[in-house]
């Protein structure tokens, strides 16, 4: 993928997601923002190679529970 494309389009998914956060754990944005940053799948989204960015925010947002219950598995393909 062009990176000018991923750069355009990981903050607009990191937002929709950091809402989705902020919402399932009544956090305030600078918190979800900050526990969001620390997570294996920030790392991975972060970096077009890994097309963690494929995934919906919904699924996004299953898999950092997963992180956060110590049981990240990732969905079949």
């Amino acid at each position: 993928m062009d990176k000018k494309i991923f750069d355009a389009m990981l903050p607009m998914i990191t937002a929709d997601l950091i809402d989705k956060i902020m919402r399932k754990y009544g956090l305030s944005e600078d918190r979800a923002i900050s526990e969001f940053d620390k997570s294996q799948i920030y790392s991975l989204l972060e970096n077009e190679e890994t097309k963690v960015w494929y995934y919906s925010t919904d699924m996004l947002l299953e898999l950092y529970d997963r992180e956060l219950n110590g049981n990240l598995t990732w969905p079949e393909v």
